[in-house]
C-alpha cells in the first residue's frame, strides 16, 4: 500500500510516520501494492485528529477520528476502516462493478469562500455514473449523510441523503 502522510499546519515526527505505516500494514490483506492511503494528521484545540482515507478499484474508505494523542487516534481510525471494509466487503465484491465509483480525495487545497456570516467550503471531485444504490453505498463508506452522483440510468445530477428515521431519500432534478 502506498502511504501519503500529511500533517496540517504542524510537521509529522519520525515515531508518528513509523506507527501509521506500521498500522496501515495492516490492510495489504485486503488491497493490493498500488491502492493509495492518504493520512492527515492535525490539532484542534489540542485535540489530536487523524483523517485516514484508502482509495481502492474506485471506492473510498474514510475514517476520521480524535483523541488526546495521535496514536489513539490512529487506533480508532484504523480500528474504524477495518470493521467499514469488513462490514461492506461482501456487498462491494457481489454488488459492485469495477471502477463503478469516483475517486474522492481530500486535498489539502480546498478553498475557503467568504461571503457575509457564512464560510463554505468548496470541494471538487470528477462525478462517474452509477446508480443510487452504488451512490448510498459511496456515501456510508464515506460517512456523509448525502452524496451527489450521475445517475447512470438516466444521465442527469441526483443526489442521495440519509433520513432521520434511518431510510435513504433520493433527490432528481424535476
Amino acid at each position: 500500500m502506498k502511504i501519503q502522510l500529511y500533517g496540517k499546519q504542524m510537521t509529522v515526527r519520525d515515531s508518528l510516520r513509523t506507527a501509521v505505516e506500521k498500522k496501515l500494514t495492516k490492510f495489504d490483506k485486503f488491497f493490493g501494492e498500488d491502492t493509495e492511503a492518504f493520512v492527515t494528521c492535525r490539532t484542534r484545540k489540542g485535540v489530536k485528529i487523524i483523517e485516514i482515507t484508502v482509495i481502492y478499484e474506485g471506492t473510498t474508505f474514510r475514517s476520521e477520528e480524535e483523541s488526546e494523542t495521535f496514536i489513539t487516534a490512529l487506533d480508532r481510525a484504523v480500528e474504524s476502516l477495518e470493521g467499514q471494509i469488513r462490514k461492506n466487503k461482501t456487498r462491494l465484491e457481489k454488488k459492485m462493478k469495477r471502477d463503478a465509483f469516483s475517486i474522492v480525495t481530500d486535498d489539502d487545497d480546498d478553498e475557503y469562500v467568504e461571503e457575509e456570516e457564512f464560510e463554505i467550503r468548496v470541494k471538487t471531485f470528477p462525478f462517474k455514473p452509477m446508480t443510487a444504490e452504488e451512490a448510498i453505498l459511496q456515501m456510508n463508506l464515506l460517512g456523509h449523510s448525502f452524496y451527489a452522483f450521475i445517475n447512470a440510468d438516466s444521465g442527469e445530477t441526483c443526489v442521495v441523503y440519509k433520513r432521520k428515521e434511518g431510510s435513504y431519500g433520493l433527490i432528481v432534478p424535476g
